[in-house]
């Protein structure tokens, strides 16, 4: 029967994701690591207002997602079709972002 080891290991900070000794687990801090605070939107619109409508329900479900003021800049562009929004909401912890960005599925 073999022994388990005690040792303890201090996690690493590296892009690539960490296995641990213990099955196939995986260190969060090497996934998820506030480097990447900032979720973007882009979508073309029939007319200006469907695009505000949508970036004031945009803004609302990053209001819930935030525990710090959510920096939201959004840009509409008149375009072929209508009037594209693009948008980043960044927020000031990366879970926060991945929230966001699940709620909008």
């Amino acid at each position: 029967m073999s022994e388990l080891s005690t040792e303890s290991t201090k996690p690493t900070r590296t892009t690539a994701a960490q296995e641990t000794a213990a099955c196939c687990c995986v260190d969060v801090g090497t996934i998820i690591d506030n480097t990447d605070c900032t979720a973007s939107y882009q979508n073309v619109f029939a007319t200006r207002a469907d695009a505000e409508a949508a970036l004031e329900d945009l803004t609302a479900r990053a209001r819930r997602a935030e525990s710090d003021p959510c920096d939201i800049n959004s840009q509409f562009n008149e375009v072929e079709g209508g009037v594209e929004l693009t948008a980043d909401f960044t927020f000031c912890c990366q879970i926060e972002s991945i929230n966001f960005q699940l709620a909008l599925r």
